[in-house]
């Protein structure tokens, strides 16, 4: 039994390695306190669901059990994606759910997205998880509770599916290339697309916690090379991909080009807009500045917000906003869907689009586009990365009018660009990411944001 880690809970996430913050009887814990926290909303059952890590089965066990000591009955999905997770708690008895998963991180981490009575929790929601097993030290057991809930297992594979074959159509027949890496959408993303109609290629689409081939994060351009080869080498069209529990997509042209995420969003935009003329269109502070004007020009109303996927599904419910998005590739449909984070629907509404071409990569070439970086991380100590940005904040001058936008971190508009400086809620790095119309604005603008940065801490190693 390993004593409860505060680190583990994080902004929007519960997150740990196993046998080093995480075990079963931590699992057990977080279960048994989130019951209590059902129970305090009037929910009676939560659904439960895991990833392919090979630490699911053992974690996600306890963690009903945890459940059940709480007095909540269980519904197991089993083996599935994130996203059939927050299906399951928009379709069947409850609105609360667990989903067991370590997302994009190495083989030996997991950990648990939670969704509350309808809402994503993060923040204040997490630690007073954290809080509530101090109290009670989780010591409780399924004998201790008056009535235990009940466990039984459901299979919403056949229902997730259908759902999205009933709204999604195609226009056309095309081929096309799915890497999963080895992650847990490879279970599903085969028989979703065929059933649409596609021809597919399908790359590491085998289950397996090991991630044998490369990493399940198509944010990072060297996990998308297999994809990239595969599409040079064979007659698909496009080339599609997804993070290790399925929630995040990633993109590639016949020609290799990766369409990021703020990208992909135009396209969205352009669609949902079309049903909902005048919305506002969500998006987070490290998008494209293209973004923006392209939402405008199509009819809505451009919305910037924080990073963060729960933050973002809270900020969409508040507005009635119909389409959300994230650069991280969190893309959240409120239009024709149920507002969450889904890789497996994003990619089959990007389908819909994109056979109504003839050539889908000219189309989605054709997005505009600037000069830029990936996301950058200036690694600090623990705590180090929010002190810092607190300083920049205050203290950070800048030549010139810049527009400074302070949502979340520090984001300085110029005529020809942007620079982004933000504190990471996971981990503790400062995330930077640069955008300009030439070479040399980038370097210009990456030049401030190092001047401002080395003033405020001397021996800060950039990444740049």
């Amino acid at each position: 039994m390993l004593p409860l880690s505060r680190t583990i809970f994080k902004a929007y996430d519960i997150r740990g390695i196993i046998a080093k913050t995480l075990d079963a009887s931590v699992a057990h814990k977080i279960g048994q306190a989130f019951g209590q926290a059902a129970l305090a909303k009037g929910e009676q059952r939560v659904v439960i669901g895991r990833d392919g890590r090979l630490s699911g089965p053992e974690l996600t066990a306890a963690l009903a059990q945890g459940l059940q000591a709480a007095g909540v009955d269980v519904i197991d999905l089993g083996v599935v994606a994130t996203p059939m997770v927050y299906f399951g708690t928009n379709v069947l008895d409850t609105r609360s759910g667990i989903m067991v998963t370590g997302s994009h991180n190495p083989p030996d981490y997991n950990g648990f997205k939670m969704v509350l009575a309808g809402e994503a929790i993060h923040g204040e929601a997490i630690q007073a998880l954290y809080h509530s097993i101090v109290a009670h030290d989780g010591s409780a057991s399924a004998k201790d509770v008056a009535n235990p809930g009940t466990y039984a297992t459901h299979d919403i594979r056949a229902a997730y599916i259908e759902r999205i074959l009933g709204d999604v159509k195609l226009a056309r027949p095309i081929k096309i290339a799915v890497d999963c890496g080895n992650g847990v959408a490879g279970a599903f993303a085969g028989d979703l697309f065929r059933g649409m109609g596609c021809d597919v290629i399908e790359l590491f689409c085998e289950v397996d916690g090991n991630f044998p081939n490369h990493h399940p994060d198509p944010a990072h351009p060297e996990n998308l090379q297999d994809l990239i080869r595969c599409l040079a080498e064979t007659d698909a069209e496009i080339g599609i991909a997804f993070d290790g529990d399925g929630d995040r997509l990633g993109v590639v042209t016949k020609d290799g080009q990766i369409i990021y995420p703020d990208r992909q969003m135009m396209l969205f935009a352009a669609d949902v807009l079309t049903r909902h003329p005048g919305a506002q269109i969500l998006y987070d502070v490290k998008c494209t500045r293209h973004l923006a004007p392209w939402i405008s020009k199509h009819g809505g109303v451009p919305l910037m917000y924080k990073t963060g996927h729960s933050l973002v599904k809270a900020k969409l419910r508040e507005t009635g906003a119909p389409l959300g998005g994230e650069m991280s590739g969190h893309i959240f449909f409120k239009d024709r869907w149920y507002g969450f984070d889904d890789g497996l629907y994003s990619a089959a509404r990007l389908l819909e689009i994109l056979t109504r071409e003839a050539d889908p990569s000219a189309l989605l070439n054709s997005l505009p586009q600037s000069d830029s970086t990936p996301e950058l991380h200036l690694e600090l100590k623990e705590g180090e990365n929010v002190a810092l940005m607190d300083m920049l904040r205050r203290d950070a001058v800048f030549p010139g009018n810049e527009q400074i936008i302070t949502i979340d971190g520090l984001r300085v508009e110029y005529a020809d660009g942007f620079g982004l400086a933000r504190s990471s809620n996971t981990t503790p790095v400062i995330v930077m990411r640069f955008e300009a119309e030439t070479p040399a604005a980038l370097a210009r603008i990456q030049g401030q944001f190092k001047s401002v940065i080395l003033a405020a801490k001397p021996d800060a190693e950039l990444p740049f």
